[in-house]
C-alpha cells in the first residue's frame, strides 16, 4: 500500500490526501461502518453524513427507491446532530486515523455558522458545506441556488471556520458556474460537483381495475447522472481556479479517468457503495494500475496529460 500511496498522493489546494478517491456524504455513514469490507483508513477521505446543529429524524415517507440506472433518495438529512457527532463519532475517526471531511448542513445561515464553529473548536480540519440537498423543506438548497445568498453564507462560515472548506454544488440551476464563482470569491478551497438531480419515480399497481400509485420524489443519483456531472465539471474547470471534486455515477476506473480528463482533481463515490461496498478500494487499485501500466510517474503527471 505504501507504493500505491506515493503514486496517488493528491494535494487539493492545501488538503493533502493519500489518494484522490473519496466516498460521498450520505453513502458511507459517519466513520468506520464499512470497515468490515475494506480498510477505510486507506481511502483518500470519507465524507461524513451531513451534520446539522440539532439531531434530525429525517423524512417519514419512502426514503429510497431503485431505478434502472441508479436510485432516488429522500432521506431528509437524518443525523445525530453536532453535539453527538463530536462526542461519539469524531473520536472514532481520529482513533482509527481515518482521513475525513465533515459534511455540514443547516436550515438557516446561523445554523451553518454555529456548526462550523463547533467543528473549528474541535479540531476538524476539513468541512464540506451541503448547500444542495433537495430533500429538506428549508435550508441547504435554498442557499445553493442563489449566488448572493451562497456568497454571504460561505463568507460567514469562513469567519468562524479556519480549516479547509469545500462547497457541494447543486446541478438543479441554470448556471452552476456562477455559484462556483461566488464560493471561490468568498474563500472556499474547493467545490464538489454534482449533488443529486431532482427526480421522481411512480410505481403503478392495478388490482381488479383499481389503480394504486406510489410516488417518490427526491434526489436522483447513480450511473444515469454521469453525463450531467461530466458536463458540469467541464464547465466549472473553464470557470474557476480552485479544485473540483467530481461526483456522479462513478463505478469504474474508466469513470474516474473521464472525470479527471474533464477537469476534476479528485472524485467521490456515492451510489456504487450500496451495491458494491468495496468500490472505492477497487478504484484506488485500478487507478494505480492505470498509472503504472501506461508509464506515468504518478497521479499528478497523469492529470497533466489528461488535461492537454
Amino acid at each position: 500500500m505504501a507504493a500505491i500511496t506515493n503514486i496517488l498522493q493528491t494535494d487539493l489546494n492545501g488538503l493533502k490526501l493519500k489518494n484522490p478517491i473519496m466516498t460521498a456524504s450520505g453513502t458511507y455513514g459517519y466513520n468506520d461502518e464499512y470497515d468490515e469490507f475494506i480498510n477505510v483508513a486507506e481511502l483518500g477521505a470519507v465524507i461524513t453524513k451531513a451534520i446539522t446543529l440539532n439531531p434530525r429524524q429525517g423524512n417519514k415517507h419512502t426514503r429510497i427507491t431503485e431505478t434502472k440506472a441508479g436510485m432516488i433518495n429522500s432521506i431528509g438529512l437524518e443525523n445525530v446532530g453536532a453535539e453527538m457527532f463530536i462526542k461519539e463519532k469524531l473520536p472514532v475517526l481520529k482513533s482509527k486515523n481515518i482521513d475525513f471531511i465533515v459534511n455540514i448542513g443547516g436550515s438557516t445561515m446561523e445554523e451553518y455558522v454555529k456548526v462550523a464553529k463547533i467543528m473549528n473548536d474541535n479540531g476538524v480540519k476539513a468541512v464540506e458545506l451541503n448547500v444542495s440537498c433537495p430533500n429538506v423543506k428549508s435550508g441547504c438548497i435554498e442557499f445553493g441556488v442563489d449566488e448572493e445568498l451562497l456568497y454571504e453564507l460561505v463568507c460567514r462560515v469562513r469567519d468562524e471556520y479556519n480549516g479547509y472548506m469545500a462547497v457541494k454544488l447543486t446541478p438543479n440551476v441554470t448556471s452552476i458556474e456562477k455559484l462556483a464563482q461566488a464560493v471561490q470569491k468568498a474563500g472556499a478551497n474547493a467545490v464538489s460537483a454534482i449533488n443529486t438531480l431532482k427526480g421522481s419515480s411512480i410505481k403503478v399497481a392495478c388490482h381488479n381495475g383499481r389503480i394504486e400509485k406510489t410516488t417518490v420524489t427526491g434526489g436522483y443519483s447513480g450511473i444515469g447522472i454521469k453525463p450531467v456531472a461530466i458536463g458540469a465539471v467541464i464547465r466549472l474547470a473553464e470557470t474557476i481556479d480552485i479544485p473540483i471534486i467530481g461526483i456522479g455515477g462513478i463505478e469504474t476506473t474508466e469513470d474516474v479517468i473521464e472525470f479527471i480528463a474533464a477537469g476534476a482533481d479528485a472524485v467521490q463515490i456515492g451510489t456504487a457503495n450500496f451495491t458494491h461496498p468495496d468500490t472505492a478500494q477497487k478504484l484506488i487499485n485500478g487507478l494505480s494500475e492505470y498509472i503504472t501500466s501506461n508509464g506515468f510517474k504518478d497521479f499528478e503527471e497523469l492529470k497533466k496529460e489528461l488535461r492537454k
